[in-house]
């Protein structure tokens, strides 16, 4: 099927699921089951030959990381569950027992299939001059360059710990990777058992000396048992086995905590010590020491996963090297949208123009941050608002904020503490505006504030004019360069009071009576999408053009999944776009077969979120109504959090998310998977000797339409490649 076909061909056959209760429970997929999927496709494109040889092992390491968070979040939730005895299913009729056993099934499949693909990946690197090195490969200028280091570098670092009564076992925090020892005396007459802690504050991977052109390495671990015995002087090493541990990272905070940053400080500390939730260790290790390290750890059997292979895969980032730019993705510079260049980067010029959405990484994230910057320097320039959920260490968002303060503009700065694993950063940066003077406010104890946007309120003549942007990602300028996201930048005052609104709700708990073009969580976000989802439902009924685009990174709350069951069954097509969780079950015969649901894996992280009815005249259509939001179709996003639900109605950004952004996505072949009524996934098929369409190919090549300048053209640009970019696509 090629991409032209896609977008008008019929939906795939319908299937029957003869044992699933439709009218029960079993109309709902698993969340952590659909979650584990979603990681299955994530280290199957380690597998894709389309993809270079390094970006496939940032694939495996990408994999690693997200089920160690996994498990120290969802797993360590159900984990409590279970201990507390609590039976109470989840939506889709399973048990937090049932789940884990489910769960730790699947996950022990998966952490064996990633050592697997890491040793095809390590063959094919060593091949291409990349080698991790083993001991007993080691020459004898090795030996002598890792000794040099080892007492230059690393000796000082280390804390080797005997383990006897005197020397009771030590803290081992998240994430721990250790080394434990069975020692012997020279003379054999004394036992000693140890461990080693593998420090996080030094590199996992070491160079060795190499020819030109190669690379080679050894794992660090490798590299402290050839000096383990210089750090026990008289004791030879006898047995050994690694291990790694993960701890519960669920944050606990008192509902009336009067000092919310010192309690979220307190909270963050008794993480580092939360109840280990899965061990890994080496494959074979047997004895009394293992015994003893599962006790003092206090694991089970059951959570405790034997590999035969390299534990903590998360650290093969670091071997995709810089120095192999024949081994990554071609190199890619995001555009500077036109119709700013034309202003000589006037972002406010620029917005006046029209309104503008800018499609990241595509286009650059500079541009968010130069909205910012521009204002923290204009003396027009009145007043700037600011959320911010997740930003990078060295935030120029944050220098921009402080710099306005500084320079005596109001500035306000929702900071939102509960950013999980991002609260210690967000705690600094408050901090850091506070010392600015800025207004920092950090919302609702029992809300995360998770919508995305700025204001900055300019005196132009007689008026105050609000410059607004709305974002469906992250204000950090790191992640913003591989997840695909939008910007919505506009002047129109009346989305400017909506965002003021937002705020006031925010920081005096305000709720807005009235929003033109908004609808947020937890007030009428998940009420408006029911609503329009029926809406469409009812154009079908009366005989109109009815059709649903959606674009969203999860999707499981269940009254918008029935919602869309009801469309479904009325003969809406719905055509959907779900990066990781689904918990709708597509292709249904008789119930869901006019909902098809695909997942985009490829070299940006979709992350977009947005939503497009046919209003009755179908898909694309200058009459559809579209929109782009924070939020994602969860329990969470709908019921507890603050998040946006923007309608766009400027013409020109309208066709630019549908017949553009929606479109190419909906047209994918190269990256996507395609669900089926069982919650699996399969690589969407391809015919022999066919151009199969890449999306995130596509937007690289193509400029947003609403950020184009005076030398842009107005048609939206065609789903086409040439000669050239087919010949590249096969090639890799």
């Amino acid at each position: 099927m090629t991409h032209a076909d896609f977008l008008t061909a019929d939906f795939p056959p319908a299937r029957d699921l003869p044992d699933v209760d439709l009218q029960g429970p079993g109309r709902y997929f698993n969340r952590e089951l659909s979650w584990l999927g979603f990681n299955w496709r994530v280290l199957e494109e380690a597998e894709n030959p389309r993809v270079p040889l390094l970006e496939r092992l940032r694939f495996v390491s990408i994999s690693s990381a997200n089920l160690d968070e996994f498990y120290t979040v969802r797993v360590a939730g159900l984990r409590e569950l279970k201990r507390e005895g609590n039976q109470t299913p989840a939506v889709d009729g399973l048990t937090p027992a049932e789940q884990l056993v489910l769960i730790n099934e699947d996950a022990r499949a998966l952490l064996n299939a990633q050592q697997k693909v890491f040793e095809g990946l390590r063959r094919a690197m060593a091949e291409a001059g990349i080698v991790i090195v083993d001991p007993a490969e080691l020459t004898p200028e090795d030996k002598t360059h890792l000794a040099d280091v080892f007492l230059r570098r690393v000796f000082a670092v280390l804390s080797p710990l005997a383990i006897d009564p005197a020397h009771p076992f030590p803290f081992i925090p998240n994430m721990g990777y250790s080394l434990a020892l069975e020692m012997e005396s020279k003379d054999g007459k004394k036992r000693l058992e140890a461990l080693l802690p593998i420090p996080t504050q030094i590199d996992r991977f070491w160079p060795l000396p190499s020819a030109p052109g190669q690379a080679r390495f050894i794992a660090l671990e490798e590299f402290l048992l050839l000096h383990v015995e210089s750090l026990f002087p008289g004791y030879r090493l006898k047995s050994h086995f690694d291990f790694r541990i993960l701890r519960d990272s669920d944050l606990e905070v008192e509902d009336e905590a009067e000092d919310l940053v010192r309690e979220f400080e307190v909270a963050l500390k008794r993480r580092r010590r939360g109840e280990v939730v899965r061990m890994t260790m080496s494959a074979g290790a047997t004895g009394p020491l293992v015994k003893m390290v599962k006790q003092e750890l206090g694991v089970t059997d059951e959570e405790v996963v034997e590999l035969d292979g390299m534990l903590g895969l998360a650290n093969l980032s670091e071997l995709v090297l810089d120095a192999r730019p024949d081994l990554l993705w071609p190199s890619f510079t995001p555009r500077v949208p036109e119709r700013v260049q034309d202003h000589d980067g006037d972002m406010f010029a620029a917005i006046r123009q029209k309104d503008m959405l800018l499609h990241h990484p595509y286009e650059t994230f500079d541009m968010v941050v130069r909205f910012l910057q521009q204002a923290a320097r204009d003396p027009d320039v009145v007043a700037i608002k600011q959320t911010l959920y997740r930003t990078s260490k060295r935030s120029p968002i944050v220098e921009a904020l402080c710099e306005a303060a500084e320079d005596g503009k109001s500035v306000t700065a929702l900071v939102e503490l509960k950013a999980r694993f991002d609260e210690a950063a967000n705690i600094r940066q408050s901090r850091r505006l506070e010392r600015a003077g800025a207004h920092v406010v950090y919302g609702f104890l029992d809300l995360k504030t998770h919508a995305k946007i700025s204001t900055v309120v300019r005196r132009e003549g007689d008026e105050l004019v609000t410059y607004t942007h709305y974002g469906t990602g992250n204000y950090h300028p790191i992640t913003a360069r591989i997840y695909t996201d939008l910007s919505f930048f506009t002047c129109d005052a009346r989305l400017g009071r909506d965002a003021t609104k937002v705020f006031n709700y925010l920081s005096g708990y305000a709720k807005p009576e009235k929003l033109d073009n908004l609808a947020i969580s937890p007030l009428d976000l998940k009420s408006s999408l029911l609503a329009m989802i029926d809406a469409e439902a009812a154009h079908a009924r009366a005989g109109k053009p009815a059709m649903i685009w959606a674009k969203m990174n999860s999707l499981v709350e269940p009254e918008v999944i029935d919602a869309l069951y009801a469309a479904s069954q009325a003969g809406v097509k719905i055509s959907l776009v779900v990066r990781g969780i689904c918990g709708l079950r597509p292709g249904i015969k008789g119930f869901s077969e006019n909902i098809r649901v695909k997942s985009v894996i490829g070299r940006f992280l979709e992350h977009s979120r947005i939503v497009c009815f046919g209003n009755g005249h179908g898909l694309p259509a200058k009459k559809a109504r579209v929109f782009i939001s924070s939020a994602d179709w969860m329990g969470r996003n709908l019921n507890r959090r603050v998040e946006t639900l923007v309608e766009i109605n400027n013409a020109t950004v309208k066709a630019q998310i549908v017949s553009q952004i929606m479109a190419a996505n909906m047209a994918d072949v190269a990256q996507s998977w395609v669900m089926g009524p069982d919650g699996a996934f399969a690589r969407a098929a391809t015919q022999e000797g066919t151009f199969a369409f890449n999306c995130h190919r596509f937007f690289m090549e193509n400029p947003s339409l609403s950020g184009r300048g005076s030398a842009g053209a107005k048609d939206v640009p065609k789903l086409t490649h040439t000669d050239e970019e087919k010949a590249a696509s096969s090639t890799g």
